[in-house]
């Protein structure tokens, strides 16, 4: 890097190589803290309650009258599940911190004890919100459109007869009450299993007294019970299991009587630990420690609303939590079950319309992909505006191609029946050669992969666990193939998981190309995560944990360079969270200079935008919607001589030191695309986006006298005319 006062009268060519381009900040960024108002310890938002935040904001589609009844009842169930795993990871993490007595502060300044009262306060605020809107909005409005959720004070005799017949044949054979006393302890209970509480009066069959009582819901009964029209008169009629089980409690304990049934569950640390000097064999430690995944110490527990204090503290008592710990809920203790519900009810008027993805002339039944990527060099696709369809081709195409002779492919999650694996297969058992890095670790999605790639190797590929202590993240396929005696490299690189039923969910960006420098540098990333070998220098991809971070911080240091040159100055950026401190503190300096800084965070965000004279030029936008924002795409100006690169990596400490990433620079049409549909319209919404304020507080936006805009909605309507 060339040392040069960036204050120093000096034109830097817009073309002139980064390393040339980029300085030293003139300043500590400690001097950019002490010129502005806001102290060291307020410049960055706390992570866990800008979770909090995010899920607030999708808990508001769920309040949201312009959507479909049945999606809104979809966006609180995501709410309840989010929360699940906030506490099973982050506040688990926050725990655990306090039982170690770390004392260090998180980047906003706030001690672990601090960080968990506002958890606790803002979480029990949102839960409130939950049931609330479940019970006094989804489900009056439900009843309306003959959607009932039949409570037990107001079941009819013909539904009562159902319920004891079904509980008969489907339930009791599978139910195992436990009487608690000193021959039968409270048992070791499962993360977020389903459980009742019991109070009895009345001797048992031995002449015993006994207190309490526990019943565990199997997990393969389902949560909640279709009822027929004719048994219940509503054309979609359900009951949930712990209405049926409470009904039917007192024939579980003949010659005693249940006084009190109160639904519980309790949520368990639920992250996974494998130290790398632990890890000799990174499949067998993990399948070790996912024996114990559903045991980690409690850290939330929900119950019934009207269980009474006294069995409210023996529950406590036997979790080890405390009064903070307790959720105390009207309904069912697990919200996120019902997502099923709408797939169970055939009314399209309650729900998103259907949509039907573009897919390009660039795939046709019968082309050879192959000739088609080599004749445009690079094709984009747009996910799901664009179908999945040209990238399953793309493997399939590989799998039955004589000319083929390698296929090389990174998995972090891709479902349990998955396409790609099915050609991944078929290759191998062809005689290509085939290497797939799959990503054991994928949180929550460990056992599957385990089980992923045990079948691979059975199949004959080459399967590589990837880096102990970095987890694969990045998403790309290489294939190598024979053309006119000369191989020929073809690569995908994406934003997204190969997995074909999120790609029709989530929005992400893919790029196929033959450009010999990229797919050669995907060759590199990939001969470095089987080989180990040391990091190897890159014509055009950025790669973590070597140089994606490095890269843009270069690239923010040459935005500012333009701006105080006084040459425009632009920075635009999307991704899922934002949290790296030193990147942050970049884009703050970039801001100080007269950086214009557009930034898209869906999720978590730390940055506060808005403080005079260290973020005046930064705005933060948030947008939810019918599909799930995944894309990564960062731009650069560059004073006309733009950077664009589409990545699998967010703005996170974990994705630039702890993950094998890349970024992929595009150019031409492709990157005037990417960068029109992903950014700049998304900049544009005023319907389903939120903009963060410097008090770390959303406020959503909203068309005023304007037309009013959804980028989701305006992608939909144009989808196929860019391609």
């Amino acid at each position: 890097m060339t040392d040069f006062d960036a204050s120093a009268d000096m034109d830097v060519p817009r073309d002139a190589p980064l390393s040339e381009t980029c300085v030293e900040p003139t300043t500590d960024f400690q001097e950019i803290v002490q010129h502005s108002p806001a102290e060291s310890d307020t410049l960055f938002g706390n992570r866990e309650l800008s979770f909090l935040s995010f899920n607030e904001r999708v808990l508001e589609l769920a309040s949201d009258e312009s959507m479909p009844l049945l999606e809104r009842l979809r966006y609180l169930c995501i709410s309840s599940s989010n929360l699940d795993e906030f506490f099973e990871v982050r506040v688990a993490g926050v725990k655990q911190a306090l039982a170690g007595n770390v004392t260090s502060l998180a980047p906003d300044g706030i001690s672990p004890q601090q960080q968990l009262k506002q958890i606790d306060e803002r979480s029990h605020r949102l839960v409130e919100r939950q049931y609330t809107l479940f019970n006094d909005y989804l489900i009056p409005l439900l009843a309306e459109q003959g959607v009932r959720f039949l409570r037990r004070g107001e079941w009819e005799e013909s539904l009562r007869d159902w319920v004891e017949e079904f509980f008969d044949a489907e339930i009791l054979p599978v139910l195992s009450p436990l009487a608690l006393d000193p021959a039968h302890p409270f048992p070791n209970l499962t993360n977020k299993s389903l459980n009742f509480i019991i109070t009895l009066e009345g001797a048992d069959a031995f002449g015993r007294n006994i207190n309490y009582a526990l019943l565990r819901a199997p997990r393969s009964l389902p949560r909640v019970i279709p009822v027929p029209e004719a048994v219940c008169g509503y054309p979609h009629g359900f009951v949930f299991l712990s209405s049926i089980v409470h009904a039917q409690m007192a024939s579980l304990f003949p010659g005693m009587e249940p006084t009190g049934v109160y639904q519980f569950r309790v949520t368990r640390n639920s992250d996974l630990y494998v130290s790398d000097e632990e890890a000799a064999n990174l499949r067998g430690a993990l399948e070790e420690e996912l024996l114990y995944r559903n045991y980690g110490q409690a850290v939330r527990l929900e119950v019934a609303d009207n269980c009474p204090g006294k069995t409210l503290r023996y529950l406590l008592s036997q979790f080890d939590l405390q009064d903070q710990d307790v959720f105390k809920v009207n309904g069912p203790v697990n919200l996120n079950r019902l997502f099923s519900i709408p797939d169970l009810i055939d009314r399209p008027d309650l729900k998103f319309p259907n949509f039907t993805p573009y897919v390009s002339s660039f795939y046709e039944r019968g082309a050879n992909i192959f000739e088609r990527i080599h004749r445009r060099g690079s094709m984009a696709f747009h996910h799901p505006y664009d179908g999945y369809l040209p990238v399953v081709e793309f493997v399939r195409q590989a799998a039955r191609d004589p000319d083929v002779l390698a296929i090389k492919q990174t998995l972090y999650r891709t479902g349990t029946e998955s396409v790609f694996v099915k050609y991944l297969m078929e290759a191998a058992r062809a005689g290509k050669d085939v290497t797939v890095i799959i990503e054991l670790r994928a949180r929550f999605d460990e056992e599957a992969n385990i089980e992923l790639a045990q079948r691979l190797e059975e199949a004959g590929i080459q399967v590589v666990y990837g880096v102990v202590g970095f987890k694969t993240h990045a998403k790309m396929i290489l294939v190598v193939r024979r053309e006119k005696k000369k191989l020929v490299r073809y690569a995908h690189i994406g934003t997204g998981n190969y997995h074909t039923s999120t790609a029709r969910l989530y929005t992400d960006i893919s790029v196929l190309t033959t450009d010999k420098q990229t797919t050669k540098d995907v060759q590199k990333v990939f001969m470095q995560l089987s080989g180990l070998g040391k990091a190897v220098n890159q014509k055009k991809l950025l790669q973590a944990p070597f140089t994606l971070h490095s890269g843009l911080i270069k690239r923010v240091e040459r935005e500012i360079v333009h701006a105080r040159e006084g040459r425009p100055a632009h920075i635009m950026a999307r991704m899922n969270s934002l949290v790296e401190p030193k990147i942050v503190s970049a884009l703050y300096e970039a801001s100080a200079a007269g950086v214009k800084v557009d930034l898209l965070v869906r999720g978590i965000c730390v940055l506060k935008p808005g403080v005079p004279g260290l973020s005046e030029n930064i705005r933060v936008v948030s947008v939810l919607g019918r599909f799930l924002e995944h894309s990564r795409v960062f731009y650069f100006l560059n004073d006309g001589d733009s950077d664009i690169f589409i990545s699998s990596a967010d703005w996170m400490p974990r994705n630039f030191f702890a993950r094998v990433e890349v970024a992929a620079p595009l150019d031409g049409e492709i990157a005037d695309r990417v960068r029109e549909e992903c950014l700049e319209a998304f900049m544009r919404d005023n319907t389903y986006s939120w903009t963060l304020q410097s008090d770390g507080e959303y406020v959503r936006n909203t068309p005023g006298d304007a037309s009013a805009f959804s980028v989701q909605q305006w992608l939909r309507d144009s989808s196929g005319k860019s391609s």
